[in-house]
């Protein structure tokens, strides 16, 4: 095998280790179970999208949202019991529900169609989604909401396959100059 041959198998081996396909379907191709804007309990569902079309009308967030201001949000009630129950929803800065400072509540009665959608103004900071099923027994789900808050944690792992990659490729051309130059 030549060096430039194998200089292009251990690139197309690198990619394919460091970005596999499955990556690219993250959020369209997994289970209902799997995603993590789903909230399941005792068997019911409830799937939270947010969107903020002023800045990227095509962008469905779940609960980090990259910017303040308005923000748009559809709460799709998946299974049929809780389409028949009242739905209580309230919005607290923070995460505790009785000792935060309440943003905004509203309440369901008529989602035969599942969907229950609303829109709220948010500054940057930490926010809890309460939605409560008030059914016998009720059900309480919990959406912590972030808004423009920077994940130092997803930030640093999204950018070290790049990074690794980078050095790969520096540190085979490397090998590969010096190898020219010795001849």
């Amino acid at each position: 095998m030549t060096k430039q041959r194998m200089f292009i198998f251990v690139l197309i081996l690198t990619f394919s280790t460091v970005f596999p396909v499955s990556s690219v379907f993250a959020h369209g191709k997994v289970t209902l179970e799997s995603d993590i804007c789903v909230k399941n309990i005792a068997g019911s569902m409830v799937h939270l999208s947010t969107y903020q079309p002023q800045h990227d009308p095509e962008a469905e967030y779940c609960t980090e949202i990259p910017k303040e201001g308005e923000i748009l949000w559809v709460l799709d009630l998946v299974d049929q019991a809780l389409r028949d129950m009242p739905i209580a929803i309230q919005l607290v800065r923070g995460s505790e529900k009785n000792n935060s400072k309440t943003i905004s509540s509203f309440y369901s009665r008529n989602h035969s169609d599942g969907v229950i959608k609303g829109e709220f103004n948010l500054d940057e900071g930490n926010y809890t989604m309460f939605i409560t099923g008030e059914g016998v027994p009720p059900l309480l789900y919990e959406f912590p909401l972030k808004i423009q808050k920077v994940n130092y944690v997803a930030a640093f792992s999204t950018a070290v396959p790049y990074l690794l990659t980078f050095l790969l490729l520096a540190f085979l051309s490397n090998k590969l100059l010096k190898r020219k130059k010795a001849r």
